[in-house]
């Protein structure tokens, strides 16, 4: 007869999984790796199963292994479910929560939220980590990615945060040395500052036009970087054109460092929550999906109305 798991140790065996990696999830979880190690031995002890294949360099789930997690994730939700709904105060949000994003915005608009966030909800514990790549947040074993860009993989949940456009933008004094262009062909004779971050090709610029239209431009420049922070503060040095997020550029705009160019072309880049399928419908994401959907929309409330 098999003893029960704890549920403590289905969550470390989850990490594990996900991270297919002792040290790497001794680090998410803050133990030892011994500790790890030790805590999937005694639930491979009481279920009777062998969960890992270990070699001196990787760690991967056995077939009996793969159907342990599915099962386990299944598990600990429907607990975490059953403890929001019967706590008397439906709203306490407590556990435990990786969340990622990218450099710019996760600084300067998702953890200013977070902050909020924990401060409402104390029992709540938040991991928070900026990234210049896009993620998968069940293969790296994040809960939650605040994101920016429509491209989205169809086996993770996408929630909707808010509307959002990159748009294109030069200094007063380069434009003024350079000219203003009149159409998107014109950039190709321009200084343009490209931006290897996510979900950006890299010096390729789709646009679309208010009638739907796409239109792609080659584009090139003495300037490069994987930071969108650096690649705005090129532009309002004056260096060239720069397309970013309006989340970026519209105090720049509104105080006249930087000026809007062919505003008949942006680019869809709406703000997203992503997570992992198993995390569907469990209390605290919800929770904090929905925290993040008011704080960033009244943050937006002041962008232009081309945002």
């Amino acid at each position: 007869m098999h003893n029960l798991p704890k549920n403590d140790d289905l969550v470390v065996f989850g990490v594990v999984a996900r991270r297919s990696s002792f040290k790497r999830a001794a680090d998410e979880l803050g133990m030892s790796v011994a500790y790890v190690s030790k805590r999937i031995a005694i639930l491979e002890d009481c279920l009777t199963v062998k969960l890992f294949h270990r070699t001196t360099r990787s760690v991967a789930l056995t077939d009996t292994g793969e159907r342990v997690y599915a099962l386990s994730r299944s598990v600990l939700d429907n607990v975490d479910q059953l403890v929001a709904a019967s706590t008397p105060n439906r709203e306490t949000v407590r556990g435990r929560l990786r969340i990622c994003s990218s450099f710019g915005f996760g600084r300067n608009h998702v953890a200013p939220v977070i902050s909020a966030i924990v401060r409402q909800h104390p029992e709540l514990h938040i991991r928070f980590e900026v990234l210049d790549r896009l993620v998968d947040p069940g293969v790296e074993g994040f809960d939650l990615d605040i994101r920016i860009g429509n491209d989205i993989a169809p086996h993770l949940i996408a929630k909707p945060i808010n509307q959002n456009a990159r748009l294109l933008c030069a200094s007063p004094d380069y434009l003024a040395s350079h000219g203003i262009p009149r159409k998107l062909s014109d950039l190709v004779n321009h200084n343009c500052i490209v931006i290897k971050e996510r979900d950006h090709p890299f010096g390729h610029w789709d646009l679309t036009t208010p009638n739907g239209q796409v239109d792609r431009v080659k584009v090139a420049g003495s300037l490069s970087t994987n930071n969108g922070e650096v690649a705005v503060q090129w532009a309002v040095d004056g260096h060239g054109v720069v397309l970013r997020s309006i989340w970026d550029v519209h105090t720049h705009i509104r105080e006249g460092r930087l000026k809007q160019i062919l505003p008949d072309h942006t680019q869809s880049a709406n703000v997203w929550a992503v997570y992992p399928a198993e995390l569907r419908n469990t209390h605290k994401i919800e929770a904090v999906v929905s925290a993040f959907r008011v704080a960033l929309q009244q943050r937006a409330s002041v962008f232009e109305p081309t945002a």
